[in-house]
């Protein structure tokens, strides 16, 4: 399952230092506005204690984590929307990913100079989403433009695509992000509509996301930007980078402050609605990611996609219920393991032994 997240912000903000602290990647971190044009794209495992206990549990040979992408994204400036600086190739780049981390400074320095000269992290914020709605709006013009003629002459789906739009065109003009419309949306044919015009239209404001607050010890102080509905988290990029790969011991000895990067990452994950499963044995126990709400023949093709249609029942038991009944079979025997059909509903941290047809 390859889902990737965005880092945007202004220039200068700690975009790039973030997704060095995060991959460990060698990127251009330098003082000027779009430093980094291409964007730079990482993979970062995802922490779980879990999958490490589970491999112990089993004296696996291997053990593979659950990953994420993560994508750094060229600086954004005031007129994105009409392809100031980078614009329009800022604007494609986050088309291509699923959520966005929104990176907001907070901390004053007069050696980083700040596209905007000042620093307001909520003026950031704003200047971030006003550009991406704005492009948003332009986008669901456009397409008004063609269902119109559909709706006209007669299509039932153009017609509610037409109601949908012209709910995101309203929201749009009054400052709601298109995500907040489009989950208020009700009903089994709009639904369907809804999800039509997520993957055509990839609207900016459609991608669930976090706010990232830059902090050090000079910060400007006054109320935390927030976007509606998304994630928040505080951290100082720049001591990440440089506690890049110290234990959590040996960053209480250096004086640094406890990583946050793990925070970010399950941030990520919950955002994007995902949750880990697991398989372990002597062979490998691997952490496995699978969409909130997942029946057990889908997660079972994520395994392998013949699992999906031959899928009979399966095995499942919860990853610390396991490691104290002892062993699998133990675990069968004290009736703790479930066998479940097609109709199960996969838990974040279950443990699962598929049974399939040939």
């Amino acid at each position: 399952m390859s889902l990737s997240i965005g880092i945007v912000g202004l220039p200068n903000v700690g975009k790039s230092t973030l997704f060095k602290a995060l991959t460990k990647k060698e990127v251009l971190i330098a003082n000027y506005p779009f430093a980094t044009i291409d964007p730079s794209v990482g993979v970062v495992e995802m922490p779980d204690e879990r999958l490490d206990k589970l491999a112990d549990f089993s004296g696996s040979a291997k053990k593979i984590p659950a990953i994420i992408e993560f994508v750094d994204i060229a600086g954004l400036v005031r007129g994105a929307n009409k392809g100031e600086g980078l614009g329009n190739q800022f604007l494609a780049n986050i088309r291509e990913v699923d959520a966005v981390v929104y990176v907001v400074r907070a901390f004053e320095d007069p050696n980083i100079h700040h596209v905007e000269a000042r620093v307001d992290p909520k003026a950031d914020i704003d200047i971030l989403t006003t550009e991406l709605m704005l492009k948003d709006l332009e986008t669901a013009e456009k397409h008004l433009g063609k269902v119109h003629k559909d709706a006209r002459a007669g299509s039932k789906e153009a017609v509610i695509e037409v109601e949908i739009l012209e709910k995101i065109k309203k929201g749009l003009e009054d400052g709601i992000m298109a995500y907040k419309t489009l989950e208020e949306i009700s009903g089994e044919a709009q639904k369907a509509v809804v999800e039509k015009l997520r993957r055509e239209l990839q609207l900016l404001t459609s991608k669930r996301g976090i706010v990232l607050m830059n902090i050090n010890n000079t910060n400007v102080g006054g109320s935390t930007p927030h976007i509606e509905g998304f994630g928040q988290i505080a951290m100082n990029i720049h001591g990440e980078l440089e506690g890049a790969g110290f234990s959590g011991d040996e960053r209480r000895e250096l004086g640094l402050a406890p990583s946050k990067l793990a925070d970010l990452i399950r941030l990520a994950y919950e955002t994007l609605g995902l949750i880990t499963f697991f398989t372990t044995g002597e062979d490998e126990t691997r952490a496995w990611t699978v969409n909130t709400g997942a029946l057990a023949p889908q997660a079972a093709g994520v395994i392998h996609t013949d699992f999906d249609e031959k899928f009979i029942r399966a095995d499942v038991i919860r990853w610390d219920k396991l490691l104290g009944a002892g062993s699998w079979p133990e675990s069968k025997t004290k009736g703790i393991m479930q066998t479940v059909g097609k109709d199960y509903e996969i838990k974040d941290g279950d443990v699962m032994e598929v049974k399939h047809g040939a």
